[in-house]
């Protein structure tokens, strides 16, 4: 279920929103009407940011890998035995 609440809450219903984080749950609040924030706990946010940190460092990795060498392997070559 998503949690949609005014960000007045913040001030005059945070104990409310913090047990809807503490069960897992992000609280996106609205500003006159529109949507200007998600609020979730440090926990839900370091396990997004982890895996974007890993892809980044593999995405870097691969880059500085392509630098070193002229090797260039196709669609075929990389995901070919994954179908087998």
């Amino acid at each position: 279920m998503i949690h949609i609440r005014p960000i007045s809450d913040l001030r005059n219903k945070l104990p409310e929103i913090e047990q809807t984080i503490r069960e897992g749950q992000a609280v996106y609040l609205t500003k006159n009407g529109y949507g200007t924030m998600v609020v979730m706990s440090l926990e839900t946010y370091s396990e997004l940011t982890e895996d974007i940190r890993y892809i980044s460092e593999k995405l870097a990795e691969a880059d500085r890998e392509a630098e070193e060498t002229d090797v260039r392997l196709t669609h075929e070559d990389v995901f070919g035995d994954l179908r087998d």
